[in-house]
């Protein structure tokens, strides 16, 4: 009896073992970019943006734009550079031809004087359930 136990537990353990990774549900893990700079610090405008495009390219990202940040997402907004950082409007068209998420808040767009139709093609008014959903795995949030 113990022989065919042993025996039993063998090969499940063999079975385990040659299953490897295609056993497992790959789940990225998601990162909330949260910037809330604009004009006021355009330095950690474009700090955020490059965080989030580095960022997609292994991770699920989701970038949330409030307070002055917001200037950088309307469709006459400014073409924000610094530095050696591309400019905002080219990482905020490569976020988005990547599929990546990107909102800003309404009642920021509201103190601003703007609404939803003010906003770049592309981006999103923020839901608030998006915050949950964009991602199966952790979410680590990074602020600017």
């Amino acid at each position: 009896m113990k022989k065919i136990l042993l025996a039993l537990l063998a090969v499940g353990f063999l079975f385990f073992q040659s299953c490897g990774d295609e056993c497992e549900e790959t789940v990225k893990d998601g990162v909330l970019v949260h910037i809330t700079h604009g004009s006021d610090d355009v330095h950690r405008l474009l700090m955020g943006l490059q965080m989030a495009v580095t960022m997609s390219e292994e991770k699920d990202v989701l970038v949330y734009i409030d307070i002055t940040g917001i200037e950088a997402v309307l469709k006459d907004s400014a073409d924000f550079q610094f530095s050696h950082f591309p400019g905002s409007k080219t990482q905020i068209e490569k976020l988005l031809s990547k599929g990546v998420t990107v909102m800003a808040c309404p009642g920021c767009l509201k103190a601003a004087d703007k609404t939803e139709a003010d906003l770049m093609e592309g981006v999103q008014i923020a839901d608030k359930s998006k915050f949950f959903n964009f991602t199966k795995g952790r979410i680590v949030t990074i602020d600017y």
